[in-house]
Parts: structure tokens; C-alpha cells; sequence
């Protein structure tokens, strides 16, 4: 024991202290990334004003690309990600993160040039990519399984927190004073990042097992001789044993294996039902919604008072999912969430039906329907659907699987921001919202039937669920076959 304090200092055999401040400084990237979506809602005010730092009103044909733009570039990026985290590492992965982030700053402060701003503004989706396909890696790969999903949720926290950040300073500091915070944000993560370890599962992967045993002693405070880290470094090795068995081209391998095409469905349909449960659109058309709602209501909201209620409601959300999500358990917070906010959408939409239709509807329904969707995307449909992500796949297919649903989440917010009000002028947006609703429902009631629990469970497991009752029936019955061939034998 004496040995033991020595080696780790202050802290106790076993605890998880260590991992927790890993995380965090994972997540920081997130924080970083979080920040520049945020800059746009402020800063769009200042850039289509008289004071606008261009000398000029920005149009709203610019100002709807620098918003979108970085979904766009977003798509490839998350490619480039999860290449980069498997051949240089997730280290290498997230300081290059930084990197870009600093470059997309300091491209900002050097001009006010409107397509150099879209340039910067492309940039950020190499930012996205990295923050919701390497960061969820990493952390996945440090935590214990019974902090795992409290790590995992970190990733929504950051990012709305980042949101909220600039939200707030957006409103009370200069143009180029936000810039330059913002810079500091991804070189203080350079520099402190260069502390950190490689993740063991890479390190294994890359035959250095010394080093991953030395690694895992230290995030688990133990000794590395200990048998508790033995048994986690055994199980890394065998998981990555396994995925040699299969084919080098990975689509095949989740096209071909049952249970991997499962796994594949499963992160496809939460995915989906993350991106279209309304929560990207209702932000963007939260203007307008408390607008309405405060027609002969002495409460009128700034659009930037608006951002900071909406951002205040997102890290709520996020930090109680950080709390919940280990008690809870994946299964019954996503689905409880998916229900709630596909009925919340379906109230706002029969809102805008009855305000049409000239019957009285209370104003304060909007508010709080739009409050509660966004509560609940950053309490369930977000976290939860890249927790699962990540705990459902071993570490070969975890980079490219991430890397694919985040192409797709990507594609689908790009096409709503540049699509949505064009549709809902055309169609009505109550049928927009209905949609959104019914997706949310749908969600809810797929989590139910098909998705398995995956609190504090190895892979194994998780995918014995996965298998039907007839596969289980036959291997049971090859089991048997062959404990009667080798009595026979004897």
C-alpha cells in the first residue's frame, strides 16, 4: 500500500479521478467547437447591421453559408478523422483538432473579408467532425464501464456550454475581443494537451502493450502489475484478436456479420432520430416562435436573450444527462426523451393549426414546447445516441461507424438549415413540425422493440442480445453436438 501512495501520489488505489480530468481535457476541443457555432448568433446581428465590421451589411445569401457551410465540409471530414485517429492516434487527433480550430480564428481576426469569413466558417467542420467522432473515441476508450456513460455525455455539455459561452460574451464584449478568447480557447488546449497519453486500445493495436499496461495503471490508479489491469489489457487484446478474424474491408464485415449489421441499424436509426427530431430547426426558428408568442405580452425576449434562455435550457439537459445517465441506464433515458419531445413537437405543431385556424391557443405553449424539445435532445437524443455509438462496436469498426453517422447527421442538418423555411412556407409549419413529431415517436417506440441496454456492459453481451431467439437455439444445439462428439471420442 505504502508503494502504491507513492506511485500515485494523492490519490487512492482504484479511483477514478484521473479519468475524469482525462475526459475533461478531451472534451475541451468540444468546448472550442462549441464556441463557433455560437459566434454565428450573435455575431450574424452584428454583421447585418450599420456597424458591421465588413463596412457593409452582410447579405442573408452569406450569412445562410457561413452558417451552413461547415455541415457541408463536416461530411468528408469525419472521414478524415476517424483515418487520422486510427493511423496517427487519438492524441495526434485531437491537437490536430486544435490546431485547426486556432487556424479558423486567426483567419477571422486577419480579415473581414466575407468569403475569407466563409472560408473560416468551412473550417469549422473539420472542428465537428473531430469533436463528435474522435472525442467520443477517446473518451470511451479511458473510462470505466461505470463511468463510461457519464464520460460519454461530456460531449453535449462542452458543446452547449460553448454555445452558452459565446451567447453571453457575444452580448457584451467587442468583435475582435471575442475573436482573440476564442483563440486562447484551442491554444491552451495545445499546450496542455501535450501531457496526455495515448488511449490503450490504440497503443495496443499498435503492439505497444508495455506502454498500454503503464497507461491503464495510471488512468485506474493502480499498480500495473495489478490484476485488474492484466484482466483489461487481456481484454483489449482479445476484442482486437477477434476483429483480425475479420475481412480488412469494414463494410463488408458490417454488411455480411448479422449482428454487426444490427449494431450498424441501430446507431443509423438513433442517429436519424437525433437529427430529425426538430431541435436544429426549432433553434434557427426560435425567433420568430417568441415573436409570435409574445404578441400583446408585456415579456418580449432580444434575439440574443433568446439564444442565452435556449442555451441556458441545453447545458441544463446536458449536465443532468451527465448525472442520470448511469442510474437511468441508455435504453429508458432515450426513449423517455424521444417520447417526450415527439410529443412536445406535435403540441407546437397543433399550436401554430389552432392560431391558424383563429381558435384561442395560449402563448406560453410555444415557449415551452420549444424549451422542453431542445431540453430534451441535449438530456437524451444527443448523448445517448453517441454513448451507444461508441459502446456498440469493438475498437476496429468504432472510428469508421461514428464517422459514418456523423456524415449523415451532418447532411441532414445542412439540408435543414438551407431548406427548412422554403418548405414551411410552402406545406404549412405545422405539417413541418407534425413530421418532426412523428420521427421523435417513432424513435421512441424503435428504442423500445429492438435497442438493447448497454449500462455497464462488455460487448459481448450487448450483442448476445442482439442475436435471435433461433441463433441462440442453434448454437446451443452445435454446443450440444459437440460436447456428444467428444464424449464419444473419449
Amino acid at each position: 500500500m505504502t508503494v502504491i501512495k507513492k506511485y500515485y501520489g494523492v490519490f487512492n488505489e482504484g479511483s477514478k479521478i484521473i479519468q475524469i480530468v482525462c475526459a475533461i481535457l478531451i472534451n475541451l476541443p468540444v468546448f472550442a467547437y462549441g464556441a463557433c457555432v455560437g459566434w454565428m448568433s450573435p455575431t450574424t446581428l452584428l454583421l447585418q447591421s450599420d456597424e458591421s465590421p465588413t463596412g457593409e451589411a452582410v447579405s442573408n445569401f452569406d450569412i445562410s453559408w457561413m452558417a451552413s457551410i461547415s455541415y457541408f465540409t463536416c461530411i468528408p471530414s469525419d472521414f478524415l478523422m476517424a483515418y487520422l485517429s486510427d493511423k496517427f492516434g487519438r492524441k495526434f487527433s485531437l491537437l490536430f483538432i486544435s490546431a485547426t480550430c486556432a487556424v479558423s480564428w486567426i483567419l477571422l481576426l486577419s480579415s473581414v473579408n466575407v468569403y475569407v469569413m466563409i472560408f473560416a466558417r468551412a473550417i469549422v467542420g473539420i472542428i465537428m467532425g473531430g469533436s463528435f467522432v474522435t472525442c467520443p473515441l477517446y473518451t470511451k476508450e479511458i473510462s470505466d464501464d461505470s463511468i463510461r456513460g457519464a464520460l460519454g455525455c461530456l460531449v453535449i455539455l462542452f458543446q452547449t456550454s460553448g454555445n452558452l459561452f459565446l451567447y453571453v460574451i457575444g452580448d457584451i464584449l467587442t468583435y475582435r475581443t471575442i475573436l482573440w478568447i476564442c483563440l486562447s480557447l484551442p491554444v491552451f488546449h495545445l499546450i496542455i494537451f501535450m501531457m496526455m497519453p495515448e488511449s490503450p486500445s490504440y497503443l495496443v493495436k499498435h503492439g505497444n502493450v508495455e506502454e498500454a499496461q503503464r497507461v491503464l495503471a495510471w488512468l485506474k490508479c493502480r499498480q500495473p502489475e495489478d490484476p485488474v489491469i492484466l484482466r483489461e489489457l487481456d481484454r483489449i487484446k482479445k476484442e482486437q484478436m477477434k476483429d483480425e478474424e475479420g475481412s480488412k474491408f469494414l463494410l463488408k464485415d458490417i454488411v455480411t456479420n448479422k449482428i454487426l449489421f444490427r449494431a450498424f441499424c441501430i446507431t443509423m436509426v438513433i442517429t436519424l432520430g437525433r437529427e430529425i427530431c426538430g431541435a436544429i430547426t426549432v433553434l434557427n426558428f426560435a425567433g420568430e416562435i417568441f415573436t409570435i408568442a409574445s404578441q400583446g405580452e408585456s415579456l418580449l425576449l432580444t434575439p440574443n436573450q433568446q439564444a442565452m434562455m435556449l442555451g441556458a435550457v441545453q447545458v441544463a439537459g446536458a449536465m443532468l444527462a451527465s448525472s442520470i445517465v448511469e442510474k437511468a441506464g441508455r435504453k429508458s433515458l432515450l426513449f423517455i426523451t424521444s417520447l417526450i419531445s415527439g410529443l412536445s413537437m406535435c403540441a407546437l405543431a397543433s399550436w401554430f393549426v389552432s392560431r391558424d385556424m383563429g381558435v384561442f391557443a395560449p402563448t406560453w405553449l410555444p415557449v415551452v414546447t420549444l424549451c422542453v424539445c431542445i431540453f430534451c435532445d441535449s438530456l437524451g437524443l444527443q448523448p445517448i445516441s453517441v454513448v451507444i455509438t461508441g459502446e456498440i462496436f469493438s475498437y476496429k469498426y468504432r472510428g469508421t461507424v461514428l464517422a459514418m453517422t456523423m456524415s449523415c447527421a451532418s447532411l441532414l442538418a445542412f439540408l435543414q438549415l438551407l431548406f427548412f423555411k422554403t418548405i414551411a412556407n410552402s406545406i404549412g409549419v405545422h405539417v413541418a413540425f407534425y413530421f418532426f413529431g412523428a420521427v421523435c415517436l417513432s424513435t421512441a417506440l424503435y428504442v423500445i422493440i429492438v435497442i438493447p441496454e448497454t449500462k455497464a456492459r462488455h460487448l459481448e453481451e450487448i450483442y448476445e442480445d442482439l442475436r435471435t431467439k433461433k441463433e441462440k437455439a442453434r448454437d446451443r444445439e452445435i454446443e450440444k453436438d459437440k460436447e456428444g462428439n467428444e464424449v464419444t471420442a473419449v
